[in-house]
This record gives structure tokens, C-alpha cells and sequence, in this order.
């Protein structure tokens, strides 16, 4: 959409940026997710954006440290300022979301700071030390999976020999051919024990 490359996302409208939201696609998203300017209508554009399915989790790490989230983490939420409780909210939902594996994990996108990721998680790790908790606490398992990059395959460790020649027929014919599921398939089921 070139729309929204030549749109001023600094003199727009609160309903200027969000019909721009709903009109971009999954891909501008994400790079919206990664670069929007919290200073201007975070809870209405951000809050559009990170409940979209195309969000990525290395793109909501990236947002969710835009946001700043550092200012309310150890302030109780009634103690929020009025000026601030929508950002405080918003933090709260990607944290749900991000907690909650709404966010997927996509190899081709990290977030952009480990180094803040890595700090966070261990000042997380230390407050649990300590016996206590911020108001926001990322889920180190499923963190871990973007920055361990778990998802991504290995071609050298793969055994199985695929056809050089896939098609729709040998596909649908697999069962009968094979006399059942595919040996490539049952490699991944979990033994009996």
C-alpha cells in the first residue's frame, strides 16, 4: 500500500492513523508495530495493531520496550497518572498477549534490542530472587523460543529423504503408497515409554 508510505504519521489525526491501521496490510503492520511513535495515539493505534494475528513476537518485544514500559513497572496500577493509564493498559495487554503465545514466533524477524530484552529478563530474574515482582513479567519459555531460535530447522539434522519430484497426486496417494503415514511423519510422534 503506498498509502501509508507517504502518509505523515506526525501531523495525522488519531482517526487518520487508525484508518490507516485498518487499511494496511500484514506486512506494514509489523513495521508499524516496530516504529510507531508512542508520544502520539498510542492507545488507539497500538491497540488496533498488537491485537492483529499478523503481529509477530520479535515485532511486540520491539513495541512493548517502545512503549517504555520501565516507567510503570513497579508503580501499582492505581497509582498510574490519569495521562498515562491508557499506555500503562496497553503494556498490559501485550504482556498478556506476549505471556499467553498470541504472538508467534518468526525466524526472519528478532526483536530489535536483545541487549533491553536480555536486561529486562534479568532484573526479572532478579525480583523473583528477591521475592518480588514488576507489573509486567515476560514468560521466559516463550521468550527463550524467539531468542534461543528454536523454530528454526536444520537441514543437516534432517534424515528423511523427500522426493525430488513433489506433486498433488503422490500427496493425496501417500497413505496407499506408503501402506500408511508417512515414516517422514512418525519420526515426530513421541514414543511410547
Amino acid at each position: 500500500m503506498q498509502a501509508s508510505k507517504a502518509f505523515d504519521w506526525t501531523t495525522g489525526t488519531e482517526d487518520e492513523h487508525v484508518a490507516m491501521v485498518e487499511r494496511a496490510n500484514a506486512a506494514e503492520l509489523r513495521e508499524l508495530a516496530r516504529r510507531y511513535d508512542w508520544g502520539q495515539y498510542p492507545e488507539r493505534v497500538m491497540g488496533h495493531v498488537m491485537a492483529r494475528s499478523c503481529i509477530d513476537l520479535g515485532s511486540a518485544l520491539t513495541a512493548f520496550f517502545n512503549g517504555e514500559p520501565e516507567r510503570f513497572n513497579y508503580i501499582p496500577k492505581a497509582q498510574v497518572p490519569e495521562e498515562f493509564q491508557g499506555v500503562a493498559r496497553l503494556l498490559d495487554n501485550i504482556t498478556r498477549r506476549i505471556n499467553s503465545g498470541f504472538y508467534l514466533v518468526d525466524p526472519g524477524r528478532d526483536v530489535s534490542s536483545r541487549k533491553r530484552l536480555a536486561k529486562w529478563l534479568s532484573y526479572q530474574e532478579a525480583d523473583r530472587l528477591e521475592g518480588r515482582q514488576g507489573r509486567y513479567v515476560l514468560d521466559e519459555e516463550i521468550v527463550a523460543t524467539l531468542l534461543n531460535d528454536t523454530l528454526r530447522l536444520d537441514r543437516t539434522q534432517e534424515t528423511a529423504i523427500y522426493t525430488r519430484s513433489p506433486s498433488l497426486w503422490r500427496d493425496l496417494l501417500s497413505p496407499v503408497i506408503e501402506l500408511g503415514v508417512s515414516r517422514r511423519l512418525l519420526r515426530f510422534k513421541p514414543g511410547r515409554r
